[in-house]
């Protein structure tokens, strides 16, 4: 049975690479891609939240890391996100996961699992 594959995409705070960084290595995550991104979410930048009070959005300096993964490893890795990032506070970040089709590791003509390792 060929193995699936998954993109997850974490977006947070710049301040918590080097944390996350060393958890993703320590649950074996070998490759990554991070992006310096500008973005802001339901509370349109404001650093805390309420109802009706920021109309116009302010993008705050974000990072955009993106993995892929076997699917069946996702949940594990999503998990490890959580507990790295939570404050509790507004701003800790969004996970999204993403089928992915195929890899091609350019070099070699690889594909799939085996153009990741």
């Amino acid at each position: 049975m060929e193995t699936k594959l998954s993109k997850v995409e974490i977006v947070t705070s710049l301040s918590k690479f080097t944390e996350l960084n060393e958890t993703l290595s320590k649950i074996g995550v070998t490759g990554m891609t991070v992006m310096q991104v500008l973005g802001c979410g339901v509370q349109k930048g404001a650093r805390e939240y309420a109802k009706d009070v920021n109309v116009n959005m302010e993008l705050l300096p974000k990072q955009l890391i993106s993995i892929v993964v076997e699917t069946e490893r996702v949940p594990k890795v999503i998990e490890a996100v959580k507990q790295t990032l939570y404050t509790g506070h507004i701003g800790d970040g969004k996970i999204f996961v993403s089928d992915i089709t195929n890899v091609v590791r350019v070099r070699t003509g690889e594909e799939g699992i085996v153009a990741l390792k």
